[in-house]
């Protein structure tokens, strides 16, 4: 795979295919490029697709540092800058706050965000059991809590099992200091703040985890709300026609205007 260097930290990606606006993929908590490969694969026949190992996975250097949800929505603006995204639709499984975080810290760069199954604001209970998952990302178990949390959470029973297993094993490779470094900082992250500096048009397409929508449309009027049937945690996997689907029907919706004011130069 291609890679960047960031002040001595390579950042590996993906690319394929010709078209505006690019979009840019970017995994979630222990996930690496593949994740999206459906999306990737459908989109690079008319538009400019990039796929990222965030730094800490996948192919991408895992130094020993702080993770934070604004050092990820950095990298991923300077990787735009590098390759000459200009006004990529950001699409962000999971850690949808490193989207928000993006589009709050760099108004002007990406063209519309998609935010995959992101929970967002959830209820305290939920709230309650992060936390208690943090405690055991700490602890020496640490694979065998993310196989716990596999089974009671992220997947559904008629995911596919062969899936499950190879996206478990991938998650369970991540060093510890990554996991823990990120969901310290998933956690410890203003997300509301980021939705409600959010300008650009999103679309949130949820399927198993819990969200406030009502709160989040409230700070973000813009947000368009989509839902999977049938999926676990991975739905871009395990559905990617209808992912694609509502994507392709929102980049039409969403962007068409913007493509108009500027005399067509989005088209």
């Amino acid at each position: 795979m291609p890679k960047l260097y960031r002040d001595g930290v390579a950042l590996t990606y993906e690319e394929a295919g010709n078209g505006a606006p690019p979009l840019l993929f970017a995994h979630g908590f222990g996930g690496d490029h593949t994740h999206f490969a459906p999306q990737f694969d459908y989109f690079r026949h008319n538009h400019r697709v990039v796929a990222v190992d965030r730094r800490g996975h996948g192919q991408s250097d895992k130094p020993e540092q702080a993770y934070t949800i604004a050092g990820f929505a950095d990298d991923l603006a300077w990787l735009c800058q590098e390759l000459g995204l200009y006004k990529p639709v950001v699409v962000v499984h999971s850690m949808g706050a490193i989207g928000l975080e993006l589009a709050a810290r760099y108004p002007e760069l990406p063209g519309a965000l998609v935010l995959l199954d992101m929970p967002f604001l959830p209820p305290p209970e939920a709230q309650s059991n992060f936390q208690q998952m943090l405690a055991g990302l700490r602890s020496p178990a640490y694979r065998e809590v993310l196989r716990q949390v596999a089974d009671t959470v992220i997947f559904l029973p008629g995911d596919n099992s062969e899936r499950k297993i190879g996206l478990v094993e991938g998650l369970c490779a991540t060093p510890q200091h990554v996991l823990v470094s990120t969901w310290e900082h998933f956690l410890a992250h203003d997300t509301a703040a980021a939705a409600a500096a959010c300008q650009v048009p999103t679309l949130y397409i949820g399927s198993v985890f819990p969200a406030n929508l009502n709160r989040f449309r409230e700070l973000c009027p813009q947000l368009v709300i989509g839902q999977t049937v049938g999926t676990g945690h991975f739905l871009q996997l395990e559905a990617p026609e209808q992912v694609n689907g509502m994507i392709e029907r929102f980049l039409a919706a969403a962007l068409k205007p913007q493509a108009d004011n500027n005399g067509g130069a989005n088209k």
